[in-house]
C-alpha cells in the first residue's frame, strides 16, 4: 500500500517516521521550511521507544497517487491540505486524525464519504523542531466509519497500521471522538500559561478550573442527546466518577492523573501551535461545547472564558499567570 502522510508535526511525523522505519511504502508532505530539514537530516524520533533515525521522501505536495492518505495536520488547516493536493487524493483512502468532531465533515465537502475513514489518536507526542520527535507515551490507535458501517477499507488499513500502533476498530467513532475531546479539553490550560502539563496540573486550583470545565461541557454534551462511547484507555465511566465527585476530590486525583502522563514534559496540541506561531484548534476542542450550547441555549460560561484567554495569547504572544487564569474564573463554577 503507497501510503502518504500530510502534514509533520507532531503526530504525523512520529507516524510516518515509523512507519518508514518498519519499511512501509509512505512519503511525508510538509510545509516548505520543516520539507528542507527533514530532506536533509530524516526523521529523528525519541521517547517511548528509544531512539531512531530514518530518511524519508518528502514534499510540499503530492505527486503521486497514494493508496492511502493520513492527513495529519490541524482541522483548521485540512481546507488548505485537501486542496493543494486534490489532484492525487480522488480515488485514495483518507484517514483523519483531528482532535474534535468536525474534520470528517469538512473533508466530505472534498471527498467522498466512502473513503474517508475516521480515526483517534490515544498516543502522545510532542514536536521539538522541524523533524525532530519525541513520543511521550504509548496508547491505541482508533479507527472507524464516521458515516456507514465499517467495511473492507478499514480492515485493511487496520492491517497496514498495526505494525507502528495497536489499532482499535470503532464501531461507535463518533461516541468516541466526543468523549475525546474531554482529554483533549485540559490542553487549554498549558496553552494559557506558556507550561508543560504537569506544571500546570501539579496546582490544584487548576486541576479545579478543568474539572469544573469537564462538567460544564457534560452537561452540554447531555443535554444534546450525544451518545458518548468509552475509550480504550479512557473510560466514560472514569469521566462520569470524576465529574459527579466534589471538585475538590475530583482536582485531587485529576491533578495525579496528569503529573504522572509522561516522564519528559508534555505541553499539548493547542501549546505546540501557539509556540510555532500558528493558530490552534481550541475552537474544534473546547470551541465544541461551545457550538453544541448554542444550539440548544445551555450555559457554557466557564469554556468560553477559557476559549477566548487562548485566543487572546495566540494574539497577544503574552501568557497568563496562574493567580491570573485562577481570577479570571473564579466566578464562573462552583
Amino acid at each position: 500500500m503507497k501510503i502518504a502522510v500530510i502534514g509533520a508535526g507532531a503526530i504525523g511525523g512520529l507516524v510516518a517516521g515509523y512507519l518508514k522505519f518498519k519499511e512501509a511504502d509512505v512519503s511525508l508532505v510538509s510545509r516548505a521550511q520543516a520539507r528542507d530539514i527533514i530532506k536533509q537530516k530524516g526523521i529523528k524520533i525519541s521517547g517511548a521507544r528509544g531512539n531512531i533515525s530514518v530518511k524519508i521522501d518528502v514534499s510540499d505536495r503530492l505527486d503521486y497517487r497514494p493508496d492511502l492518505a493520513i492527513l495529519a495536520v490541524k482541522t483548521q488547516d485540512v481546507i488548505k491540505a485537501i486542496r493543494d493536493n486534490s489532484e492525487f487524493l480522488k480515488d485514495a483512502a483518507i484517514l483523519t486524525v483531528q482532535n474534535g468532531v468536525q474534520a470528517d465533515h469538512i473533508v466530505a465537502r472534498y471527498i467522498h464519504k466512502e473513503n474517508i475513514i475516521s480515526s483517534i489518536i490515544m498516543f502522545g507526542s510532542t514536536s521539538l523542531s522541524p523533524g525532530e520527535i519525541n513520543h511521550n507515551f504509548e496508547g491505541d490507535w482508533i479507527i472507524g466509519n464516521l458515516f456507514s458501517k465499517n467495511n473492507k477499507k478499514v480492515l485493511e488499513i487496520r492491517k497496514v497500521l498495526e505494525s507502528v500502533f495497536p489499532i482499535h476498530v470503532a464501531e461507535n467513532i463518533q461516541g468516541m471522538k466526543y468523549l475525546k475531546i474531554f482529554v483533549n479539553s485540559s490542553n487549554c490550560f498549558p496553552a494559557i500559561l506558556g507550561i508543560s502539563m504537569q506544571e500546570a496540573f501539579r496546582n490544584l486550583n487548576i486541576s479545579r478550573i478543568s474539572i469544573s470545565a469537564w462538567k460544564e461541557g457534560l452537561n452540554v454534551i447531555n443535554s444534546a442527546g450525544v451518545k458518548l462511547e468509552s475509550l480504550p484507555d479512557f473510560s466514560l465511566d472514569r469521566l462520569a466518577r470524576l465529574t459527579a465527585l466534589p471538585t475538590d476530590e475530583g482536582a485531587k486525583i485529576f491533578s495525579g492523573i496528569m503529573v504522572n502522563l509522561s516522564r519528559e514534559p508534555l505541553y499539548g496540541s493547542i501549546l505546540q501551535s501557539i509556540k510555532r506561531g500558528r493558530p490552534s484548534e481550541i475552537d474544534y476542542i473546547n470551541g465544541e461545547f461551545i457550538r453544541l450550547a448554542r444550539r440548544n441555549g445551555t450555559p457554557v460560561n466557564l469554556n468560553v472564558k477559557l476559549v477566548e484567554m487562548v485566543h487572546q495569547v495566540e494574539k497577544s504572544g503574552k501568557f497568563f499567570t496562574k493567580a491570573e487564569l485562577i481570577s479570571s474564573t473564579k466566578e464562573l463554577f462552583d
